[in-house]
């Protein structure tokens, strides 16, 4: 059987989003910089939103994209603004080889258990996935999650708050 020219496509888009997440990845852990490593942050969040994508699953990609890309990335950017802090504030920043040398492990600790746990234990595959409608996915993650899914926008909403209240009487002491 041959294998269609298409499917070439697939693999190299697929393979790309993968290089994404690893680079945004290599960014995020090896920078000196909280910014910088914010940036890598944002851009392996947008590799694994592509990945949604190409899974046929663009409400997730989407959902991935506002959620983590938008929200969670801008959270993180005033937290980070809002602490002042400072890059090479630890002793591991003397020492890029063995940091590169952590950075590696862990990256391929977690990658090791979960493709051994994949490879002995994957269902059967199909082709053409089953599609569900959005307004079911809706139904499903938001009816029975309803006051946790507040509760948790409530408190992100309360902490963002207190840490500009905290920023600010920060920067009148001074």
């Amino acid at each position: 059987m041959e294998t269609p020219e298409y499917a070439y496509l697939a693999w190299a888009l697929l393979f790309g989003h993968i290089a994404i997440v690893i680079a945004g990845g290599f960014i995020t852990v090896l920078s000196k910089s909280l910014v910088r490593a914010l940036v890598g942050l944002i851009l392996t969040l947008f590799g694994v939103a592509g990945m949604y994508f190409i899974m046929a699953a663009p409400f997730i990609g989407l959902m991935q994209l506002l959620i983590y890309v938008g929200a969670v990335s801008v959270l993180i950017f005033f937290a980070i603004m809002l602490t002042n802090a400072w890059p090479g504030g630890d002793e591991s920043a003397k020492k890029p080889v063995k940091r590169t040398v952590y950075a590696f492990l862990a990256g391929l600790a977690p990658a090791i258990v979960l493709s051994s746990a994949v490879l002995s234990a994957a269902p059967a595959s199909f082709l053409v996935p089953e599609e569900t409608e959005v307004r079911e996915l809706g139904r499903f993650l938001m009816e029975p999650f309803i006051l946790p899914f507040e509760l948790i926008s409530l408190l992100l909403t309360v902490a963002m708050a207190g840490a500009v209240i905290l920023g600010l009487e920060r920067r009148k002491r001074k």
